[in-house]
């Protein structure tokens, strides 16, 4: 006979916040990645996407996402009870631009950390960066918010610059391992490999093996170059106890 989780019920389970705040930093398609990451090596996970309009994990990943309105605490109470409820699951949200202050609203009203504390989840934010200045401004005002109260995952995006100097002069990233963050890089991917596998809406799975008629169209040295980026990408995720 199984029971409903209570607040002292043991769950182990963990929830994985992909966020940046800034539009087009590639959140998306760290949440992809880890998505096929979970896939990959036979994790159970629920993915849960805030873009109400190009959602990325309800595009690629259909059969593991469901839609959820970030403005909605109802809604994204459903997070932390997918965490709750199947001991061990992986719990994925991509975070959609500009959804940072509701997520932080109903994070801080409705006691968020503290519940995962009792109940054993572990939260992690997966900042994923540019090689801009907002995205360091945005890391420090997310440290400022959180301090060690989350587990960080910093990702310096190469596929939207490779300069990190700013990141690197600014001591923020300094902090945020202080803090214990872990630095991940995804490497550049070859813009017309992305391209493809984005117009045929498919999986990085299906994108690798699929070279039939419905696949991405990917050619020999395409499939080849996907391989190797994915490769070095998983390879990163590996070092995150995700």
């Amino acid at each position: 006979m199984t029971h409903p989780p209570t607040l002292e019920t043991p769950t182990q389970s963990k929830i994985h916040l992909i966020g940046g705040e800034k539009g087009g930093v590639g959140k998306s398609m760290v949440a992809r990645l880890l998505a096929q990451y979970f896939i990959d090596h036979a994790m159970p996970f629920i993915g849960f996407d805030t873009d109400r309009s190009h959602g990325a994990l309800l595009r690629y990943y259909a059969g593991y996402a469901s839609p959820v309105l970030a403005d909605r605490y109802e809604a994204m109470d459903a997070i932390v009870e997918s965490a709750a409820e199947q001991p061990g699951r992986r719990v994925l949200v991509d975070l959609a631009a500009q959804t940072h202050a509701p997520l932080v609203r109903w994070m801080e009203e409705s006691g968020v950390l503290d519940l995962a504390d009792i109940s054993g989840m572990s939260v992690y934010y997966w900042h994923v960066m540019d090689a801009g200045r907002d995205s360091v401004d945005l890391l420090a005002k997310l440290l400022d918010q959180f301090g060690a109260r989350l587990r960080y995952v910093l990702v310096r995006n190469q596929l939207r610059g490779d300069d990190f100097s700013q990141l690197d002069k600014s001591g923020e990233q300094g902090r945020a391992i202080a803090l214990g963050a872990q630095v991940l890089t995804l490497k550049h991917l070859h813009d017309p490999v992305v391209n493809k596998i984005d117009a045929s809406n498919a999986s990085f799975w299906a994108a690798r093996n699929n070279t039939g008629r419905d696949g991405p169209g990917l050619s020999l040295m395409e499939r080849q170059r996907l391989k190797m980026w994915l490769g070095h990408a998983m390879g990163e995720i590996d070092r995150v106890a995700v």
